[in-house]
């Protein structure tokens, strides 16, 4: 296994600012960056990353951790396999090492994981290709001109609409249903297990390896839901994968441009058309993560929406993010009332070619939306038109492009330059100001046990002061088992790696939050902290003493735990006596 020496070297050479902005968009706020966590839906961001603790820690939905957990995380990867991608980034050659017991069971289930997912896979394309309840599919798949290499090149499957078909299979094969139950392609309820999908056409989903890593299903009718997902798993986080593009990879690679559809079919006609470097989103929108993931892999991209309104409001909202990311960007406009699949279907792959051929560039392609929707005719209009330019137009990094588009924004809307820089400037916050607002947003401890955590973790003082009364005295529940393993772990230990330690996600959420939030307990006097917060926590310990009280009421004098809640009644009294 990877010697811990190795993974140190790798931790150093790498910033976790410089992993975490491969994927998402960060921007500083104070002595942290903060950007829109991959883990979740948000529009207000609360991921943040501390750069001087190496830690990220998302306030929305607890996310945290390191460079190494947040590659393991986003990627799907176990931690030797997340060391080893960094170290490739980083150039450093390292050797194996043995694991430790939370990096095995992690690296166990993550294999388990995907042998289910192969499972499933197999058992689905099985039903398709072989069973007599997969004739309604096969005959779906053949009103739509889905030849068998398309099949097996997508792996497509039927799921049986029965309750229990993957279970059995699953069962059968020595699955551990409880790990598919995490991934959520089974479910358990009081009546026992039955699987997610039923009576549906099944697309894996796999990542940029190939690996499966969730499912779609679509109904062969009209009734909704039209497709259902798999749900967000260890494995899976549909704000960071984009469908095919283990696929697309190879033509990408050649031609340095990305085209993006929003739909599964949208995509399989694309690639029966012999256009290889499209991916889609899975169910969702595009997101600041998905951007991140395309300028990895490619220079330019093309969008591909729908052409009615929602896919014009995804393809004004995939600009935003294609501006911020720098990723020059283009929009392929088609016929009204048409998708990819529709216009496919009616015509050739040379018709398509002709298409993007003539793409906007999506900002301009956004401006001239915007005028056949509200025609500058009044001054009103005009102003409402600036209002919507505005704060897409300041996303623009590129200076001449930048002074490009404000001439000819000027020139639409018959206005002067010095007017649209006025209305540009008024009323809103410059990029400065809006940075400096945000950094002004804290995050404050929760409790007195927080504050004390972070005493231990960053005043070597304190941490004596804490070895010499006991850590029980002061802490409790999982604030007591993280105080024991800091103890536990010597001073020289990079806190940052007791991320990969720490088991229990409970407990990793609440190291990662005290760890991002270091800042709070600049210049303090750690002594008088340290007593204010020791009394307030001891004062509320002797407050169960009521508690305990209530209990003994109930019990047999003489036995075992009335003698042991007793003694507990008669600690907490000398102690409160005491304060």
């Amino acid at each position: 296994m990877i010697p811990e020496e190795k993974v140190r070297e790798v931790a150093e050479r790498l910033s976790i600012v410089e992993v975490v902005s491969e994927y998402l968009p960060l921007r500083r706020a104070g002595s942290n960056f903060l950007g829109l966590c991959p883990f979740h839906a948000e529009k207000t961001p609360s991921f943040n990353v501390n750069p001087a603790r190496e830690i990220f820690h998302c306030f929305g939905c607890g996310a945290g951790g390191n460079a190494f957990s947040f590659v393991m995380k986003i990627e799907g990867l176990s931690f030797p396999e997340a060391v080893k991608l960094l170290a490739r980034k980083s150039g450093v050659e390292i050797e194996e090492r043995q694991l430790t017991p939370a990096e095995r069971k992690s690296q166990d289930e993550h294999v388990q994981f995907l042998r289910i997912n192969d499972l499933t896979t197999a058992y689905y394309r099985s039903v398709l290709l072989h069973s007599a309840e997969g004739e309604p599919a096969r005959a779906y798949l053949g009103n739509r001109s889905v030849e068998p290499e398309i099949s097996e090149a997508y792996r497509l499957g039927f799921a049986p609409d029965r309750r229990d078909g993957l279970v059995k299979h699953l069962r059968n094969n020595g699955a551990d249903l409880e790990c598919a139950v995490k991934l959520g392609i089974v479910r358990k309820s009081d009546s026992g297990w039955y699987d997610l999908f039923r009576n549906r056409l099944i697309f894996p989903i796999r990542d940029a390896r190939g690996q499966v890593i969730a499912f779609a299903g679509r109904v062969l009718d009209a009734s909704l839901p039209k497709y259902i997902n798999s749900p967000e798993s260890p494995l899976y986080h549909k704000s960071s994968v984009l469908f095919g593009l283990d696929m697309a990879l190879p033509s990408v690679r050649t031609g340095n441009a990305i085209i993006i559809v929003e739909g599964y079919f949208d995509h399989l006609a694309l690639y029966r058309a012999g256009v290889q470097n499209v991916v889609a989103t899975c169910g969702t929108a595009l997101t600041a993560t998905h951007t991140g993931l395309i300028k990895r892999h490619a220079e330019r991209v093309y969008t591909l929406f729908d052409s009615d309104n929602a896919g014009k409001k995804a393809t004004i909202r995939s600009m935003e993010l294609f501006l911020e990311q720098r990723i020059p960007a283009y929009v392929v406009a088609l016929p009204s009332g048409d998708d990819p699949d529709s216009f496919l279907t009616q015509h050739s792959a040379e018709d398509f070619a002709a298409l993007r051929d003539k793409a906007r560039p999506a900002f301009e392609y956004f401006v001239h939306s915007l005028l056949a929707e509200t025609p500058p005719d009044s001054v009103d209009s005009k102003v409402r038109i600036i209002d919507d330019i505005v704060p897409r137009f300041r996303k623009i990094a590129d200076l001449v492009e930048r002074d490009l588009y404000e001439k000819e924004i000027c020139r639409l809307l018959g206005i002067t330059v010095h007017a649209f820089r006025k209305r540009m400037g008024g009323g809103m916050l410059s990029d400065r100001d809006a940075a400096s607002t945000s950094g002004k947003t804290s995050h404050t401890f929760d409790n007195v046990q927080d504050t004390l955590l972070a005493l231990l973790m960053y005043y070597p003082e304190a941490r004596s002061k804490i070895e010499q009364t006991g850590p029980e005295t002061v802490f409790s529940g999982d604030h007591l088992e993280i105080a024991r393993l800091l103890l536990s772990s010597g001073d020289d230990t990079v806190l940052s790696r007791l991320a990969e330690i720490i088991e229990k996600p409970e407990q990793k959420t609440l190291f990662s939050r005290i760890m991002v939030s270091d800042g709070y307990l600049a210049d303090i006097e750690w002594l008088t902290v340290f007593d204010q917060c020791r009394r307030s926590h001891e004062k509320k310990q002797v407050s169960s003493i009521k508690d305990i009280a209530s209990r003994l009421a109930v019990l047999d004098a003489g036995s075992e735990e009335y003698e042991l809640l007793l003694k507990q009644a008669d600690s907490l009294r000398t102690r409160k006596s005491k304060l």
